[in-house]
């Protein structure tokens, strides 16, 4: 799935009207805990500014309803962080969307220079997809970047009215999204082998698809999280008050009848009374969890038995947490997975969200081959979802 990128046209003396992900987390004096999504989008910021364009950036912030200027959701503290991030080049922060300060300082911009328009979510266009909307954003640009993975995923006007009013001038991808697609799709669309997934998180539901797609793609799929207890339940077992999904007994069933031997699961369990660190543990065999205990981690037998066999994949994909990671002593099975997939000389994929914030919290981010800056995305692409904003774009 091959699109041109931003370094592949011409931008000189032109207004790129780049779609980038700055919904970065602020503390309640409004400071930026974590400005990893800015600094992302630095290589395809500075590839215009460095050749001579002039940027005109669009964003949301938060989930405002469209109603108008909210200071609270307002991208002020990005525009000052990223004036840091790209100093001496100037930015300027629009105190509108598509209205008249946008349109001045846009009609002003200056090649090297940057425009911030105001939070996308302002405008009850955006969430709606509106046409009208989107060629008021449209008109701000002579070629059109898209470089949020984040939400790509989605319908927004700026992530597909916008391109779609476009047609006909260049619309390219960033060196993000480039870089995304590389590994969320290619890579898994033809995988080195042995093939190896392992899939976490709290609920079978939120999974469904990508389990099924990727059993039709994997040597293996390893499950681990809380999902696993439904499994169990659909084999007969134990489960105590673990986190369960009841209606979801018969999909387990199925999905454990279609992927046999490639479908594998946790041998053990640690658990606990209550969910908090001090509670009392036991380390028990899967599906034996007792009563008025619940499953809180993979045990020590299963994180070996996966570890042996990431040691062995030549691409491995890692969307989930294995237990509850923030909480020691039932962070040791995802530890045990990460250090794993760090250790392993593999292609090595780690979806957006908690898997993300697992292994960065574990200090390994550097030690895989991509970690994905979009949850909801990325696993929207590993169901193999189609992505009308990426389809828009022109091919390479």
């Amino acid at each position: 799935m091959a699109k041109k990128r931003i370094d592949q046209v011409d931008v000189e003396g032109m207004r790129v009207l780049m779609r980038v992900d700055f919904n970065v987390p602020l503390d309640d004096d409004r400071q930026i805990t974590d400005d990893r999504r800015i600094r992302m989008a630095l290589t395809s910021i500075r590839s215009v500014l460095d050749r001579g364009g002039r940027l005109v950036l669009m964003s949301h912030l938060g989930r405002p309803k469209g109603e108008g200027f909210q200071p609270e959701f307002s991208l002020a503290p990005v525009a000052e962080r990223l004036g840091e991030l790209v100093a001496p080049a100037p930015v300027a922060l629009a105190h509108d969307v598509v209205g008249e300060d946008a349109q001045a300082k846009v009609a002003a911009l200056n090649p090297g220079e940057i425009v911030l328009l105001e939070n996308l979510r302002f405008e009850p266009g955006e969430k709606k997809g509106d046409p009208a909307f989107a060629r008021k954003l449209a008109a701000f640009g002579d070629i059109y970047c898209n470089d949020a993975f984040g939400t790509c995923h989605r319908l927004d006007a700026s992530m597909v009215a916008v391109p779609e009013a476009m047609e006909g001038k260049p619309r390219v991808v960033g060196f993000l999204v480039a870089k995304e697609i590389q590994y969320l799709h290619d890579t898994i669309a033809d995988p080195q082998r042995p093939f190896v997934a392992i899939l976490g998180g709290a609920k079978v539901s939120d999974k469904i698809n990508v389990i099924r797609n990727l059993l039709g793609k994997c040597d293996r799929v390893l499950i681990g999280g809380a999902m696993a207890y439904t499994f169990y339940l659909a084999q007969g077992g134990q489960v105590g008050k673990s986190l369960v999904e009841p209606d979801k007994v018969d999909l387990a069933k199925e999905l454990l009848e279609m992927g046999g031997e490639r479908l594998v699961l946790p041998l053990d369990v640690h658990c606990g009374d209550d969910f908090r660190p001090d509670c009392e543990k036991k380390i028990v065999p899967a599906g034996q969890i007792p009563d008025g205990f619940e499953g809180l981690d993979i045990g020590p037998e299963t994180a070996k038995h996966f570890a042996k066999i990431i040691a062995e994949a030549k691409t491995v994909v890692w969307n989930g947490p294995m237990g509850v990671f923030e909480m020691p002593p039932f962070d040791a099975g995802t530890r045990a997975v990460a250090e794993a997939i760090a250790e392993s000389d593999c292609i090595s994929i780690v979806g957006g969200g908690d898997s993300a914030a697992a292994i960065e919290q574990f200090g390994l981010a550097d030690r895989v081959t991509h970690v994905s800056t979009g949850g909801g995305a990325s696993l929207a692409m590993l169901e193999g979802k189609p992505f009308r904003a990426v389809e828009l774009l022109d091919d390479a």
